[in-house]
């Protein structure tokens, strides 16, 4: 069996031999960002493009211009003071931020309402292509459930099987799993796979001992061993899903468009149990195909990566995407986080097109079960998202590709700017209220000052904004009504209409939660903290009480505290408020709640996926399923020693047999086997063992060795 160069080969049964392909290496030279890189293919702009462009920016900018107008003429009676120029910065900033969505949206529905299919050659109503090149599928997992991780694998596998079209596709699970509990499970969840599905010849296995630079070293990591071999690497999440119909397609239009370096389909969220997972799918199924829609409609071959669910042209990311290292101490030096946006800029720099296909169904995620992981994801996107600073200076890369990192950053640092407003506003009040006005400045005047705003204009100003913001889940929801199929399979439009209701609600109420999560998170980025790397939830929502008020407290004081300042000052201003203090105030409930299963939401919030579930989905589930209720679970070491099928196969799969190399010290593997030689029975070694000691030892030959001996005792 082969597993890493210079690894011992034992004699193994047909079911776990190959466990690695033969090596096909490709460089992928680091990328430096201080110099300018000659483009493969240069870009040649359409003028229908520009115009696009204009229309989504200029129209931003024309929108946020009018908007700038009308509040500086709410502020202005009487004269700007120092706090009344702040809260108009702020708003001009944050305005320009939801006009942006908007014009984007309204691009989303003119790409709808006149989209003809064929683009890229992606025709979903034509025949099925055949495929002349070889597509890797790439699964990277980090100490996820394997049932689930699998499960879906092989929803896939047999899909594409069913097309007629696998010959054309290897299949790689690349783990960086550090809990040896779930890399064993990994393992015996490979062979059992390769059992079921008799695709011993494509199916391959591989865990790197050491997690450098995370996903983004995994991939390349692959990329440089087997990268030689593909064409194309499909690259998936953990908790990805795609049909072979979606697959074929996407593999074909990059045969038939050799310049285009990447393709990103757009993922529908499904799976959703808790109330918190369900509005996430009901909104990204309702509005998030407008969204997407507008976004591929003006960036044109500047699209952006999201990371999965995408294929890209292996040479164009071995020969643009070789990351550098950022200077300086975490949080904002080391290795890129928010890998996904900088790798699609710099494929563009090379010359090679990025494109998206959001028309395109057949490519499915999951979402966070509750606030509590949204929160935790967030702060990790949030500091992979502020590093980019670092990359926009960049030589070479595209205006789009600088945009697409500029939003990216914006995401997070308008949640502190929000913040800002909202106590600046609150400020501008309180001086109004306890600070004696000065009705006579020292500086000659022939009139009083009459320090006031324009009440009338400021309620106009408030509405034309909730309408700007709103406006997309109006015109997403407009445009489902137009197809059959779909309102159907929302439930009708009087129940999609209330699950949009009903969405807007409870997202209203979670929005400054979120907002004080993020701002906590971009300022504790900027006060040094690292965010970890933490594996996501996948099901279960639910979080404890004493869990849910340790993170969410702070949040119910600050509402308490924003609520009591309101009233304080007038209870007209307490009242405009409440939105806000409310949400805060009902933080923790909040989050018990919606990270529950909720019938009563269940009919109202209904997507098309789930009323009639695609067959791969389905089969994605069932296989989960089995595979758990199948799968033994446990303890490694104990597992090993009882089933010398397993046992064999991981010694296999060690990285080099499992000896250690010339130069390698890594503490915890020499740690590991000084506790092992040490103890006297199992259980005690186990004792000793940190988790990632546990799996250092399971990764080397030798302690391996000793604590089978003790579990033979």
């Amino acid at each position: 069996m082969r597993a890493e160069p210079g690894g011992g080969i034992a004699a193994l049964p047909p079911s776990i031999a190959s466990a690695l392909p033969p090596p096909a290496p490709i460089d992928m030279p680091e990328q430096s960002l201080a110099e300018r890189v000659e483009a493969l293919h240069p870009p040649a702009l359409r003028g229908s493009l520009i115009v696009r462009r204009l229309f989504v920016i200029g129209g931003a900018a024309l929108m946020t211009g009018f908007a700038a107008c009308e509040m500086y003429e709410v502020l202005e009676v009487g004269g700007l003071t120092l706090l009344e120029m702040a809260v108009l910065g702020l708003f001009v900033v944050l305005f320009a931020w939801i006009g942006f969505s908007f014009t984007n949206a309204l691009g989303g529905a003119i790409a709808m309402l006149s989209h003809r299919p064929g683009e890229l050659g992606i025709d979903p109503s034509a025949p099925l292509p055949a495929l002349a090149q070889r597509t890797a599928i790439l699964m990277p997992t980090y100490n996820e459930a394997p049932a689930r991780v699998f499960g879906g694998l092989q929803a896939t596998y047999e899909s594409i099987a069913a097309t007629g079209a696998i010959e054309a596709f290897d299949f790689f699970i690349l783990s960086d799993t550090t809990d040896a509990d779930v890399w064993v499970e990994e393992e015996a969840a490979f062979l059992a796979l390769r059992e079921r599905t008799g695709g011993g010849e494509r199916l391959f296995y591989r865990r790197r001992a050491r997690n450098i630079d995370r996903k983004a070293g995994n991939i390349a990591e692959w990329v440089t061993r087997f990268g030689g071999a593909y064409e194309c690497m499909l690259v998936l999440d953990a908790d990805s899903v795609m049909s072979g119909d979606c697959v074929v397609r996407i593999a074909a239009a990059m045969e038939s468009n050799p310049k285009v370096g990447l393709i990103q389909t757009l993922p529908v969220i499904v799976g959703g149990r808790t109330l918190f997972a369900r509005m996430q799918q009901f909104a990204g199924r309702l509005y998030g195909p407008l969204i997407a829609r507008g976004l591929a409609w003006w960036h044109g071959p500047e699209s952006n990566y999201w990371g999965h669910n995408a294929i890209i042209r292996t040479r164009a990311f071995a020969g643009c995407a070789g990351l550098p290292h950022l200077t300086g101490r975490k949080p904002f030096g080391g290795h890129i986080l928010s890998h996904d946006f900088v790798e699609a800029a710099l494929i563009r720099r090379g010359g090679w097109a990025v494109h998206m296909v959001p028309w395109l169904e057949g490519s499915y995620e999951e979402g966070p079960p509750s606030l509590t992981d949204l929160a935790v994801r967030d702060r990790r996107w949030c500091q992979g998202n502020l590093q980019h600073a670092a990359v926009l200076p960049a030589r070479g890369l595209h205006l789009v590709s600088r945009m697409h990192m500029l939003v990216g950053i914006g995401s997070y640092v308008t949640a502190p700017l929000w913040l800002a407003m909202l106590l600046a506003g609150l400020l501008t009040a309180l001086q109004a209220r306890f600070v004696p006005p000065d009705y006579f400045p020292s500086e000659f005047s022939l009139f009083p000052s009459w320090p006031a705003q324009d009440p009338i204009r400021a309620a106009w100003v408030f509405i034309g904004t909730m309408s700007v913001l709103l406006a997309p889940k109006l015109i997403g929801y407009l445009l489902m009504l137009r197809h059959g199929e779909v309102r159907r399979g929302f439930g009708g439009g009087l129940r999609a209409l209330a699950g949009l209701l009903s969405e807007t609600l409870i997202a209203g109420l979670a929005a400054p939660v979120m907002m004080l999560a993020q701002s906590a998170a971009v300022m504790g980025i900027l006060a040094g903290q690292d965010g970890g790397w933490q594996p996501q939830r996948r099901d279960d929502g639910s979080v404890s009480v004493p869990e849910t008020l340790k993170h969410f407290t702070p949040h119910t004081l600050f509402g308490v505290l924003l609520g009591g300042a309101a009233l304080a000052i007038s209870l007209p201003l307490f009242l405009w408020m409440t939105p806000v203090v409310l949400g805060l105030v009902l933080a923790v409930p909040l989050v018990v709640w919606t990270g529950g299963v909720r019938r009563l939401f269940a009919g109202l919030m209904t997507i098309p996926e789930e009323a009639h579930p695609p067959e791969v989905l389905t089969r994605a589930w069932q296989f989960a399923q089995e595979i758990d209720s199948q799968q033994e679970s446990g303890e490694a070491v104990e597992r090993l020693v009882h089933d010398p099928e397993l046992l064999a196969a991981h010694r296999a799969m060690l990285a080099d047999g499992g000896e250690r190399r010339a130069g390698d010290y890594a503490p915890e593997r020499l740690v590991a086997r000084a506790k092992v030689e040490d103890a006297r029975d199992l259980e005690t070694a186990l004792g000793l063992l940190a988790p990632r000691e546990k799996a250092a030892a399971l990764g080397d030959a030798a302690t391996l060795e000793g604590l089978l001996a003790l579990a033979r005792q």
